[in-house]
Protein backbone atom coordinates (compact mmCIF):
# COMPACT_ATOMS: atom_id res chain seq x y z
CA UNK A 1 0.00 0.00 0.00
CA UNK A 2 3.29 2.30 0.87
CA UNK A 3 3.42 2.60 -3.61
CA UNK A 4 -0.44 4.33 -3.80
CA UNK A 5 -0.75 7.88 -3.75
CA UNK A 6 -2.78 9.48 -0.87
CA UNK A 7 -5.67 9.97 -3.23
CA UNK A 8 -5.69 6.37 -4.69
CA UNK A 9 -5.91 5.27 -1.73
CA UNK A 10 -8.62 7.14 -0.10
CA UNK A 11 -10.27 6.28 -2.87
CA UNK A 12 -9.56 2.77 -2.60
CA UNK A 13 -11.28 3.10 0.87
CA UNK A 14 -14.49 4.72 -0.06
CA UNK A 15 -14.84 2.25 -2.91
CA UNK A 16 -14.03 -0.79 -0.07
CA UNK A 17 -16.88 0.54 1.98
CA UNK A 18 -19.26 1.04 -0.36
CA UNK A 19 -18.74 -2.62 -1.91
CA UNK A 20 -18.70 -3.60 1.79
CA UNK A 21 -15.66 -6.02 1.51
CA UNK A 22 -13.92 -7.80 4.06
CA UNK A 23 -13.55 -5.41 6.98
CA UNK A 24 -9.64 -7.17 7.85
CA UNK A 25 -9.35 -5.02 4.47
CA UNK A 26 -10.62 -2.21 5.48
CA UNK A 27 -8.77 -2.10 8.22
CA UNK A 28 -5.59 -2.39 6.23
CA UNK A 29 -6.31 0.65 4.92
CA UNK A 30 -7.41 2.62 7.77
CA UNK A 31 -4.40 1.39 9.29
CA UNK A 32 -2.35 2.65 6.31
CA UNK A 33 -4.54 6.16 6.28
CA UNK A 34 -3.32 6.82 9.62
CA UNK A 35 0.08 6.02 9.10
CA UNK A 36 -0.39 8.82 6.62
CA UNK A 37 -1.68 11.06 9.01
CA UNK A 38 -5.13 11.02 7.13
CA UNK A 39 -6.94 9.01 9.46
CA UNK A 40 -9.49 11.75 9.36
CA UNK A 41 -10.57 10.69 6.36
CA UNK A 42 -12.13 7.49 7.95
CA UNK A 43 -13.53 9.08 10.49
CA UNK A 44 -15.44 11.20 8.35
CA UNK A 45 -17.59 8.56 6.58
CA UNK A 46 -18.13 6.24 9.67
Amino acid sequence: MRKLSDELLIESYYKARELKLNSDFIHLIEKELYRRGLHYISKVSS
